[in-house]
């Protein structure tokens, strides 16, 4: 199945250029909402619902009937939704493969801007060599180690302040075919004019300021939260658009050591401000989307729940039963 989000939506094209912003804080992709929707109120039961309600969800954000309906199609070619028709009327829910992703992306997502563990000073170093001829693996290796935190410091010399652990061992296993080199170690300062530090890997400065621009944009949100004047199509909205922005700064940031990083960096305040919107937004999302889903679901609302930051933190359990119907699920954060 394939990742129910993309890299490209944080580092579109990515050729080794300077960082960029994140793509959606411009414009959303028609999939990627409506897999945010979807997690957002039925991760944990993986409950079916009706096309025609996701399609009228998706349309309140601005996306057309056409663009929602092909989203959806494609979702479901990827592996991200199961499809199922009771008489007329076509449903669809989370794939088990996908909830397991999403659901660990959450609990990535809030891990990876709350640690606190202690830096030991050394660097993680990924070195390949691939053929010119093998652009679409080079592609997808440059993919994955953006997911795992790693930065390119040079053409083919990927760096991460963390260590590699097993399952990050075993995608480049795959994704190499042996033409890669990983070792750990301490840097060497030396006394050159083009001596290059392995923090520059990262555009620290562009990220201070994507910070920045998130905690103006939300901060500014915040009063209108706590007073209760965003319900109804603008609850979902909102809370789908904080996510949308917020879930990208674990790989534009990927827990980078605070000795190495300015003062005052504004991880945490970001981290503070997504919670109390998002947490703030849950209960009149959750009326909003279930009021939506009633219309087309023939008096049987299947199970939606908004999810929290806690519900993100605690993660998906496993269902007992691997028949489980579509309306009775164990998933979620």
């Amino acid at each position: 199945m394939a990742s129910p989000f993309d890299i490209d939506d944080i580092y579109p094209d990515d050729d080794g250029q300077p960082l960029r912003l994140p793509r959606r804080q411009v414009g959303n992709s028609p999939q990627g909402v409506a897999v945010t929707l979807l997690a957002d109120y039925t991760l944990r039961t993986r409950a079916a619902i009706p096309s025609a309600a996701i399609v009228a969800l998706l349309a309140e954000t601005g996306v057309t009937t056409a663009g929602a309906r092909t989203a959806i199609s494609r979702l479901a070619r990827r592996g991200v939704l199961e499809g199922s028709r009771l008489g007329r009327r076509s449903s669809y829910r989370l794939s088990r493969a996908a909830a397991a992703n999403l659901s660990a992306g959450g609990n990535w997502i809030l891990a990876s801007t709350s640690s606190t563990v202690p830096w030991d000073g050394c660097w993680t170093i990924v070195a390949f060599s691939l053929p010119q001829d093998r652009s679409a693996q080079r592609r997808a290796l440059r993919a994955q180690l953006r997911w795992l935190g790693y930065a390119p410091l040079y053409d083919g010399l990927w760096i991460s302040p963390d260590e590699l652990t097993p399952a990050a061992r075993a995608l480049l296993d795959q994704l190499t075919l042996g033409a890669v080199t990983v070792f750990r170690g301490r840097q060497t300062a030396i006394a050159s004019a083009t001596h290059r530090a392995p923090i520059e890997a990262w555009d620290i400065a562009e990220i201070g300021r994507s910070y920045q621009a998130f905690l103006q944009q939300w901060t500014a949100v915040l009063p209108r939260v706590v007073a209760g004047e965003i319900d109804g199509a603008a609850a979902v909205r909102t809370r789908t658009e904080v996510m949308d922005t917020f879930r990208r700064f674990p790989v534009l940031d990927p827990q980078l050591p605070l000795e190495l990083l300015p003062e005052k960096w504004l991880r945490r305040p970001a981290r503070e401000v997504f919670e109390a919107v998002y947490d703030g937004l849950a209960a009149p999302a959750e009326r909003h989307v279930r009021a939506v889903v009633a219309r087309f679901a023939d008096g049987e609302l299947p199970g939606i729940e908004a999810h929290t930051t806690a519900d993100m933190l605690a993660g998906v359990r496993p269902a007992a039963n691997p028949t489980e119907s579509a309306h009775g699920g164990s998933a979620g954060y």
